[in-house]
């Protein structure tokens, strides 16, 4: 009696899992054209199939191997981001751009 209540709880869990992956997937996939975060959903979709179904592991890790990236220095990038815009200032402009002094309170006798 024990085994058959287990085993429907099992088919019951697989089902569930099956019909709420398959719906976050199709949204996933309906998204690709239309807007909104297609490859933040689709991957949510593929770990809720990945929990029940070894087809989904293998296409989430798939899609991980794909999509790895590496990590990317977030002060450099930083940095570079506005040597361009102070590029883009000087060429729009044509002059330098000029920085302000980090305390305007403060007398530099370099600026007199």
């Amino acid at each position: 009696m024990d085994q058959i209540l287990l085993e429907g709880i099992r088919a019951a869990r697989r089902i569930v899992v099956g019909i709420v992956g398959t719906t976050v997937l199709g949204v996933g996939l309906a998204l690709l054209v239309l807007p909104g975060p297609a490859f933040v959903v689709i991957p949510i979709g593929l770990g809720i199939l990945a929990i029940e179904f070894s087809w989904a592991r293998r296409w989430l890790r798939r899609v991980r191997e794909v999509y790895k990236a590496p990590p990317e220095d977030v002060g450099e990038s930083e940095q570079a981001g506005e040597r361009k815009e102070t590029e883009e200032l000087e060429e729009t402009t044509g002059r330098a751009a000029q920085t302000p002094p980090s305390d305007p309170n403060r007398s530099d006798s370099s600026l007199s």
